[in-house]
């Protein structure tokens, strides 16, 4: 069965930085042919045009399709599932399909999408990314201009849901897997290390908190969750009231200074175990907040090469090919996170 393309939807008020965020990620696809599905509609949008200005070839305007009928949510049927249909259909598909919904949507809807059957079997749901207004939402208002969201509101003539700013900023956070506070240069470390922390006691286990400015995050980190999300909606509605994991080995706030992030690469011998070793990266991704891991390994007495890659501490490992005759049996992580991480002793507990 030919490998599903994954999707990754990002939700967020208006004026959250979705479409910032999005225009970055193209202009640092390296290459990635990006589809995108933007939701606006009426007067109020204009994400698409901007999108297919961006003067990239990561966005050329077949690659950005502009759903103009209303909430992404309320218009399923009518409207995303004849888009997914016409992109996949495609002679070259794209690799990687990215969907900005309306500041209005119910991301819960949209991820049970890529369950119905036209679908299902082509595509998968990557992460599904919240942004985050930081100095709106430590003001306790969750979007800059709340007049918008409300003309936004009175322009959709399709909406069937009412649901109150607050309940629809919890259905946000339930269905992340990733939370971006954006707009982090508005606030004082303290003000975006506390917002960090509120977000991801608010958020289910292992959601990861990342803190930047003008959506400056690296595609590395955007792309390749690899979540499924769509196979897990039980755990992603949100119950509309707060509650907090005691257990902060679940809780991951990454603090940093807007778009500074930095990888490395680490290289090994053969190891001996795979589980013990994916154990040892698991302690070392929490303890020093590492967003991504990925890489090979070569496993003492076994010819095929181990691909290991970690979102988090959830990691994942299999055995993808053997070695070639004149390839080095040895093991390479790259390491990627926020700026500042500690080299040495990152490397010191891969190479133990």
């Amino acid at each position: 069965m030919a490998q599903k393309i994954p999707a990754t939807v990002i939700t967020g008020f208006l004026g959250s930085g979705k479409t910032t965020l999005i225009r970055h990620l193209l202009n640092h696809a390296n290459g990635k042919r990006i589809a995108l599905i933007i939701n606006e509609f009426g007067d109020i949008g204009v994400d698409g045009e901007i999108l297919k200005g961006c003067g990239d070839d990561a966005c050329s305007d077949e690659d950005v399709v502009e759903l103009s009928n209303g909430c992404i949510c309320c218009t399923v049927a009518e409207d995303f599932i004849p888009t997914m249909e016409k992109l996949l259909a495609r002679p070259e598909p794209p690799e990687h399909i990215v969907i900005e919904t309306s500041g209005l949507a119910l991301p819960q809807p949209l991820v049970s999408a890529f369950n119905w059957p036209e679908i299902s079997t082509r595509v998968t749901v990557d992460g599904v990314v919240t942004v985050i207004d930081g100095r709106a939402t430590a003001d306790g208002q969750f979007a800059h201009d709340l007049a918008a969201v409300d003309a936004q509101r009175a322009a959709d003539d399709t909406l069937d849901h009412e649901t109150p700013l607050s309940e629809l900023f919890e259905d946000q956070i339930a269905a992340a897997d990733m939370i971006v506070v954006n707009k982090t240069d508005l606030l004082s470390p303290a003000e975006a290390g506390a917002l960090a922390s509120r977000l991801s006691g608010d958020a289910r286990a292992g959601v990861q908190v990342v803190q930047t400015s003008m959506g400056q995050l690296p595609a590395e980190v955007l792309l390749g969750i690899a979540a499924g999300a769509e196979a897990d909606m039980a755990a992603r509605h949100a119950p509309h009231h707060h509650h907090h994991d005691d257990d902060d080995d679940h809780h991951h706030d990454h603090h940093h200074d807007h778009d500074d992030f930095e990888s490395f690469a680490v290289t090994r011998g053969e190891i001996a175990d795979p589980a013990a070793f994916a154990d040892r990266l698991a302690d070392v991704i929490r303890a020093h907040s590492i967003l991504r891991l990925k890489g090979f390994a070569a496993v003492a007495g076994k010819p095929m090469r181990l691909t290991l890659q970690a979102v988090g501490p959830r990691i994942d490992h299999y055995f993808d090919r053997p070695f070639g005759p004149d390839e080095a049996r040895e093991t390479r992580l790259v390491v990627i996170g926020a700026a500042g991480l500690d080299r040495a002793a990152i490397t010191a507990a891969l190479q133990a």
